[in-house]
């Protein structure tokens, strides 16, 4: 039965894999015959990032089983902290790959400290009060990054709060300006890249779940008094997999952020988190591959064919989360289901053999 669930698992990873080499595939190709709205083609790199934030905060959502509201907080930090690295290696002769990477880099580890200086207190917490904690920490980054002005001059990187005086010399450069964020980007986040980072946060993920470590947070999620009468530590298990579901999403943040020309505190509020929350919702919790898909769709369908109903956006997700509370939770449709997809139990039943 163990080996039967094993390559079950293993299948599913691989099918995952295969549908994101060759979405990249398909993508690249049409791009490169020019087959592609210019307009469509701005969103690609923005899409690659959406998705990168929804499988991080399915690690924890659907993995862990704990509810964070501020993963938009998260973004934020890489955001902001990548396009600065990224913009301070700016004429010091460095390629572009290499500043995107370093940019990229940057964003997931100060994203990773934003996560054990959240993590280490909140994640004693328990159910609403996890999630409320989680929902000031997103708007304190907002109000933190939007009174921050960080220069560059020759003498180096100069940093103010509250003040824009932050004392540039001759020559000098802001790069974040407070309300005004960051403007001048260049746009050096390419598809490529979008694609490279989302494949290794898959196998950091599928790694994660297939090991003893994955295995001890799972079993967290579905008992904590049992795992912890086994020796299971939770703080340590937990902190963990949240740590790394932030430095993943400061890396989206980063790759975010090298695709615009202009990034501000406010792109990264409240109403971004509860997106990336309904794109989780609606892939299924724990599915990596469902929250791909849903990414994929809802983000490109209201950018595009859907734009006229942009100001009815959250509404309808608010309506669509409530339908899938009430259908999930539901017995009578998942009877229901289950008498359509037969199959299925079939394969359970097998699986429980």
């Amino acid at each position: 039965m163990k080996r039967l669930i094993i390559r079950k698992k293993s299948r599913k990873n691989f099918i995952t894999y295969g549908v994101v080499v060759a979405a990249f595939i398909v993508l690249a190709s049409v791009v490169s015959a020019g087959a592609m709205p210019s307009a469509l083609q701005g969103l690609l790199v923005p899409m690659c990032a959406y998705i990168i934030a929804a499988i991080s905060l399915n690690l924890t959502v659907g993995v862990l089983g704990e509810l964070s509201l501020g993963h938009a907080g998260f973004m934020s930090v890489g955001a902001f902290c990548g396009a600065t690295a990224a913009m301070a290696l700016n004429g010091a002769g460095v390629p572009d790959w290499a500043r995107m990477a370093a940019a990229v880099a940057v964003g997931a580890l100060l994203a990773a400290v934003a996560g054990v200086v959240v993590g280490v207190p909140v994640l004693r917490l328990r159910g609403d009060y996890l999630a409320i904690v989680t929902l000031a920490f997103g708007e304190i980054i907002k109000t933190v990054v939007t009174n921050l002005y960080v220069g560059k001059d020759p003498a180096g990187l100069r940093v103010g709060f509250l003040n824009p005086d932050i004392g540039l010399g001759k020559g000098g450069m802001m790069i974040v300006n407070g309300p005004n964020g960051i403007s001048g980007i260049t746009k050096i986040s390419t598809l490529t890249a979008g694609f490279v980072i989302i494949l290794l946060c898959l196998i950091i993920i599928f790694n994660l779940v297939d090991s003893r470590s994955g295995r001890a947070i799972m079993a967290l999620r579905d008992n904590r008094i049992a795992a912890e009468s086994v020796g299971i530590n939770a703080t340590q298990y937990k902190l963990m997999a949240f740590v790394i579901s932030a430095a993943m999403a400061g890396a989206a943040g980063a790759l975010y952020a090298l695709s615009q020309n202009t990034v501000t505190a406010n792109k990264f509020d409240f109403n971004t988190s509860i997106l990336i929350l309904v794109f989780v919702v609606l892939g299924g919790l724990g599915n990596m591959l469902g929250s791909i898909v849903a990414a994929t769709v809802l983000y490109i369908l209201p950018e595009t064919w859907l734009r006229q109903f942009s100001d009815y956006r959250m509404l309808i997700y608010a309506v669509v989360l409530i339908l899938m509370m009430l259908i999930t939770n539901n017995a009578k449709i998942r009877i229901w289901m289950g008498k359509l997809l037969p199959h299925k139990k079939e394969k359970e039943g097998e699986a429980h053999v």
